[in-house]
């Protein structure tokens, strides 16, 4: 599937854009801060219904205006087409519909179109808290497993409860809060083994991509840790229930899940360069698009690339071009500061490409534009 054609208005600083995309690589060159991200924004955005920012969706509409409105065209393997819309005005819910008809559940549309962004912001999965992990453990799963959101949904209703009631002043209820542990804990448990299974299957292929990338200069792994691994999950929130209620909030479940993300024996959060930081969230993210191309049948998601190459030395840069513009890969969208990076993707190659220059928010369209010699 691909992304044929796509029009924006008021979505953040860009006014207004109708656009048409190369089934394989579509760059997008301009300084920082006058709209690149916010393309790839809003291509995240008809992937997931939302942005990839912390922002509100009323956030996202561009000052001054009143809404913000999303139309994309998308081809798939069988050369069928299906529109994306989504539209927000101020004060109301958003609307967002495929091929006209308008969805009940958002989540009902995650996994249509699967997407993987790979963007400065993502060396939080090493700087960041847990939470920052679990969510890339989240937005995976769900593109391929409409049974895990709703088991994740179940579980943090029943957490969200036995929180509430941890907090009050009167005693909890036995019998109710009972209930909830036994909600969490039965829906714990599917989620666990979900993300158990996702993480066995992506650890040798992030660990090909990173050796691929780093030339086999240094070894890297990843290691799932889950409250769940110290034996039945519901004995486990039961044990300490009544710590539970002295900090008034639940100490155990798989909403205290983490990766643990090493190099060598150590935390590369501890011992990594910022090179070697950005080679392993760049080879995690590459895997995460093979793992989701194999478990599709083939199907490859959208590859979006937000500034990757900063802070990478010239053998690494050389790496991830050769690994991005061979066959395994499908339909891109580059951001880059020059055209440096692009010229090495493309010199020699045959690849089917178009370019655009980014400007305060308006991005136009160079045809006639054509790569260095």
């Amino acid at each position: 599937m691909f992304l044929s054609r796509l029009s924006i208005l008021n979505y953040k600083n860009i006014s207004e854009a109708e656009l048409a995309f190369s089934q394989k690589l579509n760059c997008f060159i301009g300084h920082n801060g006058v709209g690149k991200t916010n393309l790839l924004d809003a291509v995240y955005y008809l992937s997931f219904c939302r942005s990839s920012c912390s922002v509100t969706d009323s956030g996202a509409i561009r000052h001054g205006a009143g809404f913000f409105m999303l139309d994309g065209r998308y081809v798939n393997d069988a050369g069928d087409e299906d529109r994306v819309t989504c539209g927000m005005k101020h004060g109301t819910k958003k609307h967002f519909k495929l091929n006209k008809k308008e969805y009940r559940r958002l989540s009902a549309h995650i996994g249509l179109i699967p997407l993987i962004l790979v963007s400065p912001s993502d060396t939080i999965l090493i700087e960041g808290g847990s939470e920052e992990r679990r969510r890339l453990m989240d937005v995976v799963i769900s593109q391929y497993d409409g049974t895990y959101i709703e088991a994740l949904n179940r579980y943090n209703k029943a957490l969200q409860q036995r929180n509430s009631m941890l907090k009050a002043d009167n005693e909890p209820d036995d019998t109710l809060i009972g209930l909830l542990e036994e909600q969490m804990a039965e829906q714990g448990e599917i989620i666990y083994h979900k993300r158990d299974s996702f993480i066995k299957e992506l650890t040798p292929l992030f660990q090909d991509f990173y050796r691929s990338i780093s030339q086999e200069k240094e070894s890297v792994t990843l290691r799932y840790v889950s409250h769940c691994q110290r034996g039945p999950l519901l004995d486990v929130i039961r044990r300490d229930r009544n710590k539970d209620r002295a900090v008034g909030y639940s100490l155990h479940g798989i909403h205290r899940d983490d990766l643990e993300m090493l190099i060598g024996d150590y935390p590369i959060r501890r011992e990594g360069s910022q090179g070697q930081n950005k080679t392993y969230v760049i080879s995690l993210k590459l895997a995460q698009f093979e793992f989701l191309k194999n478990i599709r049948n083939n199907v490859r998601p959208i590859l979006l690339l937000d500034d990757i190459f900063d802070k990478l030395d010239a053998s690494r840069v050389e790496q991830i071009v050769r690994i991005v513009g061979g066959d395994g890969f499908g339909q891109i969208f580059l951001t880059d500061t020059n055209r440096e990076h692009l010229d090495r993707i493309l010199r020699g190659s045959e690849l089917d490409y178009r370019l655009f220059y980014v400007e305060n928010g308006v991005i136009e369209n160079k045809e006639d534009d054509h790569v260095q010699a």
